[in-house]
């Protein structure tokens, strides 16, 4: 069930009996047909380890069901909204960025440090986010949040890509990352301890940045 970007910062989505849809709470702004909103306490598709893990890592944003016949739009707080698409790979998103996203994706939880080591713990530290990330594994489709706009950078062999820890949204593919210091001419201006560092992505697929370092 695809969704449908009305403007930069609002989404729709057509449901059809059978179907469902997970949003954060707080996300619909309108709706049109037969469609029930229901609180979710098993945590989406994960069931209870995910919604364990989303507890202990501080991320349990609370998710609504969404299911009947009809239209429903999506937004948040005036963000910025970005429509991804999955064809069976992992979605690796912090749960606070996620608007909404198909009933079909499986949804699960990961420790950050799994990928690449200390890597984890130095970025929760410096983001103020979580250790654990949220994954979403199938096919269908998923509306995160950001600030100022999102770009999509490829991640291929042979060419890593280097992005700020506080501008990261998400990233798919089979990608490592890794935290390497970066002290830069930012810092010597007394910008944040954030940009002392940099999350360098490798591999095969895609990572998404925003425009805005500025926090959800």
């Amino acid at each position: 069930m695809p969704f449908r970007e009305i403007n930069s910062k609002m989404v729709e989505a057509t449901l059809a009996p059978g179907q469902k849809l997970f949003s954060q709470r707080g996300a619909m702004l309108a709706y049109r047909g037969e469609v029930s909103f229901t609180p979710n306490i098993q945590g989406g598709q994960g069931g209870v380890a995910s919604m364990i893990g989303r507890r202990v890592a501080g991320e349990a944003t609370p998710l609504m069901t969404v299911e009947g016949s009809g239209t429903v739009m999506f937004g948040h707080g005036g963000h910025h909204i970005q429509v991804i698409n999955l064809s069976g790979d992992t979605l690796y998103v912090e749960a606070d960025r996620l608007l909404a996203f198909d009933g079909t994706l499986q949804q699960g939880t990961m420790f950050m440090g799994s990928q690449g080591g200390v890597m984890g713990m130095v970025r929760g530290q410096v983001t103020g986010q979580g250790l654990f990330t949220t994954t979403l594994t199938g096919h269908g489709a998923v509306a995160v949040m950001a600030h100022g706009g999102v770009i999509e950078l490829p991640i291929t062999p042979g060419r890593d890509v280097h992005v700020d820890p506080q501008a990261y949204v998400a990233h798919h593919g089979d990608v490592r990352n890794k935290l390497s210091t970066a002290v830069g001419w930012r810092d010597m201006v007394g910008r944040g301890s954030g940009e002392a560092f940099q999350l360098e992505l490798s591999g095969s697929g895609a990572v998404y940045v925003q425009a805005s370092e500025e926090k959800l």
